[in-house]
């Protein structure tokens, strides 16, 4: 009897040490995001690349920009975290009113590798001026009731100043700024009646007796408009022994137009960015 006990304590024994060793092996061997080792099937559908780093929050040093050298923020990226629209009031007499809107694009929208040259003036101004990178994702976002909207989130030729005079950028340091704003789509998009900027039809196809009506005026005449947006970044970390800057970002910008087909609505992006300063070499 104490035989049979002392074998069925064994086995159990060893079962649990068996359990135990494989759960430490798994977590031993299983990617995290910190370490950097995760693969293409572990980041594959899970929303991580559109992420951007984070610094720690003991990160709050500065870094002088000297006005005899120039520099680069490199590997600028910009994560959107809400996407806001004003829309038209339903009630006369009543304010436009950004709402919050649901984004229906896949978790592909972060701006990532965006670099440009950062230089200080003599009076300490510094003006950043984007050069490049992945500058533009186009989204589609909806609205409370359905409606949905898309535009293209982007920060092409973007030029903007710090709000103060030190030639430094620190956690309370800010850089605001505007840009330009393509259209949603390219000019060889051709609509659903076959018409387009650069190629298409001239009017609806099905409608050539009311091609020159008030109705269909704006959807026939297709214009390639560069809208203007405009961007605040405020930083809030900065690692000066590595040259990296992370903080949060309030963009404002039109939605698409289709082509001149309809009126652009204001678009508020609020997120938070990431980048790296290095001195520029020659």
């Amino acid at each position: 009897m104490n035989l049979h006990k002392d074998m069925k304590y064994r086995s159990l024994m060893a079962l649990f040490l068996a359990t135990f060793l494989g759960f430490l092996t798994a977590c031993s061997s299983s990617p995290t995001a910190n370490n950097g080792s995760l693969s293409y099937d572990d980041i594959r559908g899970s929303g991580l690349a559109n992420n951007c780093p984070e610094l720690s929050e003991a990160s709050l040093d500065s870094i002088a920009i000297a006005t005899d050298q120039s520099y680069q923020l490199k590997e600028l990226c910009l994560e959107p975290k809400t996407f806001l629209v004003k829309r038209s009031p339903r009630i006369k007499r009543q304010d436009s009113q950004f709402e919050l809107t649901k984004p229906l694009t896949r978790e592909s929208f972060t701006l990532d590798q965006v670099s440009g040259s950062l230089k200080a003036a003599p009076n300490g101004m510094l003006t950043f001026t984007e050069q490049g990178g992945f500058d533009f994702q186009p989204v589609t976002v909806q609205l409370p009731d359905g409606e949905r909207v898309p535009l293209l989130f982007t920060i092409k030729g973007l030029v903007a100043q710090n709000q103060d005079s030190s030639g430094r950028l620190g956690p309370s340091s800010r850089l605001a700024g505007t840009f330009d704003v393509p259209p949603y789509r390219t000019s060889s998009f051709i609509d659903p009646k076959g018409r387009g900027l650069a190629m298409g039809y001239d009017v609806a196809a099905g409608l050539p007796v009311s091609a020159d009506s008030e109705e269909f005026a704006r959807p026939n005449t297709k214009v390639f408009d560069i809208g203007q947006g405009s961007i605040s970044l405020q930083v809030n970390r900065v690692n000066r022994a590595t040259g990296e800057i992370a903080g949060l970002f309030e963009s404002a910008q039109p939605s698409d137009t289709d082509f001149g087909a309809k009126e652009a609505m204001g678009v508020k992006i609020k997120g938070r960015f990431y980048g790296r300063i290095e001195p520029e070499t020659i």
